[in-house]
């Protein structure tokens, strides 16, 4: 597997295990993950919420860890990468508001790289408007957004991830495995 060069965009209050998971996992087999947050730089932290299933009718949430940033915004340019990832939490709430965070977002569709998003991600994707007659999983809140924004939502159990072309997706960080694991296998095509 050759090393590839993986810009993740995050924010506060993204989900901690949706964020630390696949940036470690990643840097594991031996990918540069750079993450990234608007307004920040090389060495700021951003907060993480831990996001939990207990039979509630939605997530609960919990003060989760600081994640260290290790690049800086300003000077990220997205054609410098290979590939994308886009955790969820609620930082993709507020990010979709940033035009710069969204042109990056476009440049990994225009140029057809490879691109993760779980859970809450799928915010940013539809206000990028990338999702046009793709297949989209994410939190099954999200499903309007997928929709509205001409994707296909795919209704999966939260262990399952779906790949659309250089698309995956997931509903929540219990499919890390799968999602993970087909996000891998786009990056070594």
């Amino acid at each position: 597997m050759s090393s590839k060069r993986i810009l993740m965009i995050t924010g506060d209050f993204t989900e901690d295990y949706e964020t630390m998971v696949p940036f470690q996992a990643l840097m594991a087999v031996g990918h540069q993950v750079d993450a990234i947050c608007p307004g920040k730089a090389s060495g700021d932290t951003v907060a993480t919420a831990i996001h939990d299933f207990e039979g509630d009718q939605t997530y609960s949430e919990k003060p989760g860890h600081r994640f260290a940033l290790n690049a800086d915004f300003a000077s990220t340019n997205p054609a410098d990468y290979d590939a994308l990832v886009v955790p969820g939490g609620r930082a993709p709430e507020y990010l979709r508001l940033d035009k710069n965070v969204l042109a990056m977002v476009q440049h990994f569709f225009e140029t057809n790289k490879p691109v993760a998003a779980i859970c809450h991600g799928a915010q940013l994707l539809a206000a990028a408007k990338v999702l046009e007659g793709r297949q989209c999983s994410a939190y099954p809140a999200c499903q309007p957004e997928v929709e509205l924004a001409g994707g296909h939502f795919a209704n999966l159990e939260v262990t399952d991830a779906v790949t659309d072309g250089n698309l995956v997706t997931a509903p929540a960080w219990p499919a890390h495995p799968a999602w993970l694991a087909q996000f891998m296998a786009l990056l070594n095509k």
